[in-house]
């Protein structure tokens, strides 16, 4: 019969109570931020329950919703153009060989290791120095460079779990390229495709320095106008919103554990 080792034990019980305390210095601000999201006042003191905040939220706040808008377009269409991008690009990187490959990987990865502030001053620079005007058009150039590298790294990091003797074995069996391509490399590297998205969507959508120093009059996002706001004190509106958010990213969590679990198991 095994002993137990009382050493151990106490161990392994001062790791589960460090665990929950950090936990709980986790997540207390954010249910103090719920909480505070349905006070009926401003201040921290609690004044009685309230859906004043999520009433102005919804019908008093276009600028909230604009930008809220704006960061929703850009964050979709910056996933999607960098998905397809690097998808394509994953595939020809782990699959061909030619000169520029070790020099076009070694460029993938610094938009990963720079500071977003310099990948910000850099491209506030190139837009000034060609005249072009920001706006929501330089967000989303700025959103695609920044999410471009992760997809591409997530899609080689999935393609390098491939067995390349079922590419052989379709070309010994008379499959062209194109056909390889669609109905065997993609199929297989759909889940890192699906990874890399949200991913992409996730960075796009929460970016804040890069997107400061790109955006122009009437491109505001999410993130700038709620950090607007807040220069001159936090507004509960911000405590209500965020728990929209907070809902939304726990039921796209949710959605997408089911989803990769139907496509992929």
């Amino acid at each position: 019969m095994r002993k137990h080792n009382p050493k151990a034990f106490k161990r392994n019980t001062v790791s589960l109570y460090f665990f929950i305390v950090t936990m709980v210095i986790f997540y207390l601000p954010l249910i103090i931020l719920i909480v505070l999201s349905f006070n009926a006042t401003k201040g921290i003191s609690w004044d009685g329950f309230s859906l004043r905040w999520y009433n102005e939220l919804f019908f008093k706040s276009s600028k909230l919703w604009t930008a809220f808008g704006n960061t929703m377009l850009i964050a979709l269409l910056a996933a999607t153009i960098s998905t397809v991008i690097g998808t394509l690009g994953g595939i020809g990187l782990y699959w061909f060989k030619f000169r520029m490959k070790k020099y076009i990987e070694i460029a993938s990865y610094l938009p990963l290791i720079l500071p977003e502030i310099i990948i910000g001053i850099s491209l506030l620079i190139f837009f000034s120095g060609i005249k072009f005007k920001l706006g929501l058009i330089t967000i989303l150039i700025a959103h695609i460079t920044f999410c471009l590298p992760y997809v591409l790294f997530i899609v080689m990091a999935r393609l390098a779990e491939f067995d390349y003797s079922i590419i052989e074995a379709a070309h010994d069996l008379g499959a062209r390229e194109r056909d390889t391509l669609l109905k065997i490399i993609i199929p297989v590297a759909l889940p890192g495709v699906a990874s890399g998205f949200l991913m992409a969507f996730t960075l796009s959508l929460d970016d804040f320095l890069i997107t400061f120093f790109v955006s122009g009059k009437g491109s505001s996002t999410l993130p700038l106008e709620i950090y607007n706001m807040i220069r001159f004190g936090v507004s509960p509106v911000v405590n209500a919103l965020s728990v929209i958010l907070i809902v939304g990213s726990l039921a796209l969590g949710l959605l997408s554990k089911k989803f990769y679990k139907y496509m992929f198991s």
